[in-house]
């Protein structure tokens, strides 16, 4: 959600269940502003909220002048104060899968994780080892909106263009998908740099390059869709 219309998004995504107060709405609406102008991001979305045993991270992230190189993901508990999240090395992705507990919510806190690996032992015998895995918070939050923003983070076709110089930026003039349009899966998009590139010649020179050259969902694994219309949404 942007965080210049962030009231009127709220309300959107209400009947779903995301619900703020007004203090928390007023509150974000002020911090994601300010970190706006300090940090000289082109714009600020307000990501979403990851739930913890004691007290919530609200997630921010500041977009530079590429959407897909330039993110800076922010974290906050109390929407005022925000701190700057790390970025992810493979090894700490991968560690943080085996973490099955859910987040603390404390940033500091190292969490434990005991992984038993069956070695060959004397004969046909298998010997077990234990080996203790440790994950600061913090580092584990970062892991989790990253793995987060791989799978299932998706824009709509149209909405990102990608320059003659390959910097990719917002579609000032896109106005959304047709009713026919956005039940097909074709017209959504991975937002993250491009996976899939084996792709056919005569597939390929069918899409426009400005606005096909991230991956669709068509291809994602497990398969199916769920698409449902509701008319209190209609303009």
């Amino acid at each position: 959600m942007d965080s210049s219309d962030l009231h009127l998004s709220i309300d959107y995504v209400g009947s779903c269940g995301f619900i703020l107060t007004p203090e928390q709405k007023a509150t974000l609406q002020t911090t994601l502003t300010i970190l706006k102008h300090e940090n000289k991001f082109s714009y600020v979305l307000f990501w979403g909220i990851i739930r913890a045993v004691n007290g919530d991270y609200f997630i921010a992230q500041g977009i530079g002048k590429d959407v897909l190189k330039e993110k800076t993901n922010l974290y906050s508990k109390d929407c005022c104060t925000w701190g700057l999240l790390p970025v992810p090395g493979k090894q700490d992705i991968e560690k943080s899968k085996v973490f099955r507990t859910r987040l603390t919510g404390d940033p500091s806190y190292e969490a434990e994780h005991i992984e038993v690996k069956q070695l060959p032992g004397e004969g046909d015998e298998l010997a077990e080892t234990e080996e203790l895995i440790t994950m600061k918070e913090e580092d584990r939050l970062a892991a989790i909106i990253y793995r987060i923003e791989e799978d299932v983070v998706i824009v709509p076709r149209g909405a990102y263009l990608r320059m003659p110089s390959g910097q990719v930026v917002r579609n000032k003039s896109f106005e959304g998908l047709t009713i026919a349009e956005a039940s097909k899966q074709l017209s959504y998009f991975h937002c993250r740099p491009p996976k899939i590139i084996n792709m056919p010649l005569v597939e390929r020179a069918k899409l426009d390059k400005a606005i096909d050259f991230l991956d669709t969902i068509e291809d994602d694994n497990p398969e199916g869709e769920n698409v449902f219309f509701s008319a209190t949404f209609l303009m």
